[in-house]
């Protein structure tokens, strides 16, 4: 890992179709509204520097974003010990 980069100087634009190549699925059951969506993405670039990017759909607050990650990595750390499931 190269480096952290918050999509500093690059262009952004929409990734859900890098989201969809990628597999990425989640279970939203009918009625559900997803309210917002916090994207940590792991980019190669042509020199094969290894970098972090961090996304976040509009509306989020820090203090919301925060709390996302602090979650995410809660259900991670469970998971990976067999303690939850994915």
């Amino acid at each position: 890992m190269t480096g952290w980069d918050d999509n500093a100087g690059s262009e952004t634009r929409p990734i859900g179709d890098v989201l969809d190549g990628l597999g990425i699925r989640a279970t939203v059951n009918e009625g559900e509204l997803v309210a917002g969506a916090l994207v940590l993405l792991k980019v190669i670039d042509e020199d094969g520097d290894t970098r972090l990017s961090l996304a976040h759909s509009d509306g989020l607050g820090w203090i919301e974003r925060a709390g996302m990650l602090r979650v995410a990595e809660t259900l991670e750390t469970t998971s990976t010990l067999g303690l939850a499931g994915d």
